[in-house]
């Protein structure tokens, strides 16, 4: 059975800070760190301010997903502006912002990403690959 855990937020930049540790602590509670939870919290970040920056339905909130699925971890971003999706466009990784610039982060972060519309909304997803264990490789690691 994978492990979910979903949050909503207020459509406001000023509560993206608050998505992003949010995330943070999930994956910590999950023993996700370092690089891997590097990237699904930059991601959040982009996907999120996506989300609040674009979103032209007022009064709106911000749902936020993180399934644990093996192999993969599943980062969704939902908001009710279901016919606005999301146009990536070429902008480089190193620029400072504007168009196109978080989902430019994501793709290169992400295992795979992508969008689709739902009834009532629109979801922003990204897909992680989670590191090897042990047990599911039947690797056992050598000791020193």
């Amino acid at each position: 059975m994978p492990e979910t855990e979903t949050f909503r937020i207020p459509k406001h930049r000023r509560h993206v800070p608050a998505a992003r540790q949010r995330v943070g602590k999930v994956l910590a509670d999950w023993g996700i760190t370092g690089g891997l939870a590097d990237d699904v919290t930059l991601s959040t970040n982009e996907l999120v301010t996506n989300a609040v920056t674009h979103c032209r339905v007022s009064c709106a909130q911000i749902k936020v997903t993180l399934t644990l699925r093996e192999p993969y971890l599943f980062l969704e971003v939902h908001d009710p502006d279901r016919d606005r999706l999301p146009e990536p466009h070429d902008s480089g990784p190193d620029a400072e912002g504007g168009r196109g610039r978080g989902l430019t982060l994501v793709r290169l972060l992400a295992h795979g990403w992508g969008h689709g519309q739902l009834p009532y909304t629109k979801c922003v997803w990204a897909r992680f690959m989670l590191p090897e264990r042990p047990e599911r490789t039947g690797h056992v690691p050598a000791v020193l």
